[in-house]
């Protein structure tokens, strides 16, 4: 859990690919964004049930936000929407491949403005053609970026081994991350532990030889 001056950030780890769905919370209003329904729906009805008290004020659901349409982020999509009653968000390019219907199509740079927070997109193509990163700008200390599956400790995402793929997932991380975000920003990814843009940074040129 992470405890910030206007919001409270929870995560839980479902199933066996260790996916991260992450909860954020406006402290004042009790407005909350899911981010990737991944699976296993009881462990998401507790980490609401968890969330709901992190503000006095009731609980609600704006959006559920889908970071990209691979199978494995959105196993409890439908179940979860059936629950809230949530809106949902996803890359533009991706639509099309979630079975589940999307309400809102999120292009780079758009400003999702929620009661108490605001969600900037942004656009790493590559992993996904529509993949997206989340950004919470923190006035009180460093920003959090949520990653989906395109920024990982230790590299990028899987480009299928395209070179194309790759290129397009590594210029975007370099130019749309760290070229624009500094390095206390925390990173929070689809799979697995967290990391700051300021850990990895010394990396880039290793992950763009190496070539994944």
């Amino acid at each position: 859990m992470w405890e910030l001056d206007d919001i409270t950030i929870r995560s839980a780890s479902v199933s066996e690919m260790d996916n991260n769905v992450y909860l954020i919370t406006a402290k004042d209003t009790g407005t909350q964004v899911l981010i990737d329904a991944a699976d296993d729906l009881p462990a998401i009805e507790k980490l609401l049930a968890e969330g709901a008290q992190d503000s006095p004020a009731p609980a609600k659901v704006a959006m559920i936000i889908t970071t990209h349409s691979h199978w494995d982020h959105v196993r409890a999509l439908a179940e979860t929407v059936k629950l809230t009653g949530a809106r949902t968000a996803a890359g533009t390019e991706d639509i099309a491949q979630i079975e589940v219907p999307t309400a809102v199509a999120l292009d780079h740079g758009d400003i999702a403005e929620f009661d108490g927070f605001a969600l900037e997109t942004i656009k790493l193509r590559g992993h996904t053609p529509g993949s997206v990163a989340l950004l919470y700008r923190n006035a009180h200390g460093p920003s959090h970026l949520f990653t989906g599956d395109s920024l990982f400790p230790g590299g990028v995402g899987n480009t299928q081994q395209d070179p194309q793929r790759f290129a397009s997932l590594i210029d975007d991380v370099e130019r749309r991350l760290f070229d624009y975000l500094p390095d206390d920003t925390a990173v929070h990814p689809g799979h697995g532990k967290g990391t700051t843009l300021g850990a990895e940074r010394p990396h880039l040129a290793e992950w763009r030889e190496r070539g994944w």
